[in-house]
């Protein structure tokens, strides 16, 4: 079959990602913030000055809630018209993409493990549940490292096991091999998972293992005896197989799971091929429920009694100040800020945690997927797109600062969770999200700020870029200790 890869345009020969993803950028903020669209097209040096204009991008979605959908509307009808399916010499604008395809071949592996009944939290060596869950979630809330609706939305997964197999519905995980992804959780709990990830025999080997010592049901795609499927040259052949497996098992409204990830432009072209399948999907069922998982490492609107939490840590610093003092000279006052530039009105603020080493491609990929969620649950569908914490991830690991700054966070008040112990979290707050009712929000930004764990990074003192370089000096002895 002739690929038809979902790509950026091409110019002179080549295909680079700035101009479009710079584009659209600037088409989303236009009619919100014409100077700021005016400032991402001028921009000089994209790869430094993307944070600063993302941060702002995000405060011009704060100002009211038209401007939040307005600015999410815009951006998604930019990406359909920037982005491009090339394929038998020609390309034609992703708006224009048929959805055609033809299904792939099906495989199934039932789970032969009992079905865990509670939910059961890995950390640092312990196995929480019950009471002890609940006693860490208290403590994680009151050291600041995650938000009090995130312990309340756990503490209702530990009221409520019968949730966790989710029973009458059909999760379909793009992605499901990332480190990130619910695959092996939800498996434990018995629940159904339609698996979509690139055709690599690695990644299919830990999704069958993971599947075989489950509880419930995990189907694949195959072709020609090789399991998995590339969104983004096969996307309609992908659409057409989830359709098809999930017609096949006679059952509600598909949940459909974004959690693939790849470096550089290559996350933009797979975040673009996903939302067009779930266009695709939603226009079909508008039943079909989004789940998404927010970087920590982003820009978000967040409550004003986590910038009051923030300014008064700044200001009760004590003595530490006096010895920042040098540092902050030397740094011609880049060093150590206080954490809220941006304060609107009614005391809430931008949290500008935006890490210039993930690049823009990144920024912007994760922007694709929260404006789609704000379009989404303005048109009343479910939504599940919760913060997750700074987590030790292969991807982190790869990146020797973020790494060392990683294993320094803690001297600044954030906690870095291990991988599993994030996947058992954020997991709980899918089954959450897909048992309660559909939230009513004053403001679409605030789809982000509930149930957030932040591990710390929204209510400490500092600006975490203000503090990046320093943390990293801490943590790099323990990350050569690990090398």
């Amino acid at each position: 079959m002739q690929p038809r890869e979902i790509t950026f345009p091409s110019v002179d020969g080549r295909r680079p990602s700035t101009p479009a993803v710079r584009g659209v950028l600037a088409d989303a903020t236009r009619d919100v913030d014409p100077d700021l669209a005016d400032d991402v097209a001028a921009a000089s040096s994209w790869r430094a000055d993307y944070v600063g204009l993302v941060g702002r991008a995000t405060a011009a979605s704060a100002q009211t809630p038209k401007a939040a959908l307005a600015m999410a509307q815009a951006g998604l009808r930019s990406v359909h018209e920037r982005m491009v399916v090339s394929g038998a010499g020609s390309e034609v604008p992703l708006r224009d993409w048929s959805g055609d395809g033809e299904p792939f071949a099906t495989e199934t592996i039932r789970g032969t493990a009992p079905r865990v009944p509670e939910l059961r939290v890995p950390y640092r060596g312990r196995s929480l549940s019950g009471g002890a869950l609940r006693d860490q979630l208290a403590r994680w809330q009151a050291d600041g490292i995650v938000e009090p609706s995130f312990a309340e939305a756990v503490g209702e997964v530990v009221d409520h096991p019968e949730w966790l197999a989710l029973g009458g519905r059909t999760v379909a995980l793009l992605g499901a091999g990332a480190e990130m992804s619910p695959l092996g959780p939800l498996c434990t709990w018995g629940a159904d998972v339609l698996a979509v990830d690139v055709p690599a025999a690695r990644v299919w080997d830990r999704v069958r293992e993971t599947a075989e010592g489950g509880a419930g049901t995990v189907s694949y795609p195959v072709e020609d005896g090789t399991a998995g499927a590339d969104l983004v040259s096969r996307t309609g052949d992908v659409l057409a197989w989830l359709r098809e497996a999930h017609d096949a098992r006679g059952e509600g409204s598909m949940v459909v799971g974004m959690h693939a990830y790849a470096d550089g432009g290559a996350h933009v072209r797979v975040t673009a091929a996903v939302d067009a399948m779930l266009s695709r999907l939603t226009d079909e069922d508008p039943g079909t429920a989004l789940a998404y998982l927010a970087t920590p490492t982003d820009a978000f609107v967040v409550p004003a009694d986590v910038v009051a939490a923030s300014t008064q840590a700044f200001r009760e610093r004590g003595a530490v100040r006096w010895l920042q003092a040098p540092l902050r000279v030397a740094s011609r006052g880049r060093l150590f800020l206080p954490n809220y530039a941006t304060v609107l009105p009614d005391g809430t603020g931008v949290a500008d945690i935006l890490v210039p080493q993930q690049g823009p491609n990144y920024a912007m990929a994760k922007r694709i997927q929260r404006w789609r969620g704000v379009v989404a649950e303005d048109a009343g569908q479910r939504v599940s797109f919760n913060v997750a914490p700074a987590t030790w991830t292969r991807s982190v690991t790869k990146n020797r600062l973020l790494a060392a700054a990683y294993a320094g966070a803690h001297r600044f008040g954030v906690e870095i969770f291990a991988p599993d112990t994030t996947r058992t979290l954020m997991a709980a707050l899918l089954v959450r999200d897909l048992n309660r009712p559909v939230p009513v929000r004053e403001h679409p930004e605030e789809l982000f700020a509930d149930g957030a764990a932040h591990g710390g990074l929204w209510r400490v003192a500092y600006e975490p870029r203000s503090a990046l370089g320093v943390a990293a000096v801490g943590g790099l002895p323990s990350t050569l200790r690990r090398r």
